[in-house]
């Protein structure tokens, strides 16, 4: 039984220090350069309308619509530009805060959906009319899909280490337990 115990106390340190050790080894790409930024959240609700002519970008930020509007051949901001929006068949009050970029605050958030953008663009002698669906999803929680691989196993190493050595603990307490005499006093 000895034999087993050693085993045991063996087999659940070199477990735990084997996995303590996982925590070096490197990961995919691993280059010692500077690691991209990772997403600090989910990415807001968003739509793109292109034309020949024009291209406009919304970002939904709760109740607050930011509009990006940029000539499609050299991506620069359309100057003195007129835009009038219609989102989901309701036209939207806009403000212009810089060239090519246009401000609208929405009564409330939109609900969960696709919702139908319509825009007509207006800037010198050149319009067209642009059309878009905005998808506005609910966000939901996610684990870090960049997580190193070596914390789940180092966790289930330790898990497992834990377990061996909870097991011999039991095993050695029950083997050093006195046994109760039988019989009554002589």
């Amino acid at each position: 039984m000895q034999a087993f115990f050693s085993f045991a106390r063996t087999l659940g340190l070199s477990l735990l220090l084997g996995g303590a050790s996982l925590a070096a080894l490197a990961g995919d790409g691993h280059d010692h350069g500077e690691a991209p930024a990772a997403p600090s959240g989910p990415a807001m609700p968003r739509f793109a309308a292109t034309s020949d002519l024009f291209e406009l970008v919304g970002v939904l930020d709760g109740a607050q619509l930011s509009l990006y509007l940029d000539h499609s051949a050299d991506n620069r901001p359309v100057a003195d530009a007129q835009l009038e929006l219609d989102l989901g068949g309701k036209p939207l009050a806009l403000t212009r805060v810089a060239e090519g970029e246009f401000r609208a605050t929405l009564a409330a958030p939109p609900p969960e959906g696709e919702i139908p953008v319509t825009a007509t663009v207006v800037a010198g002698d050149e319009s067209d009319l642009l059309a878009a669906t905005l998808d506005v999803h609910a966000t939901d929680a996610h684990t870090d899909p960049a997580a190193p691989p070596w914390r789940r196993a180092w966790a289930w190493g330790a898990g497992a280490a834990a377990a061996v050595l909870a097991l011999g603990w039991a095993l050695r307490r029950a083997r050093t337990a006195t046994p109760a005499k039988a019989g009554g006093a002589a």
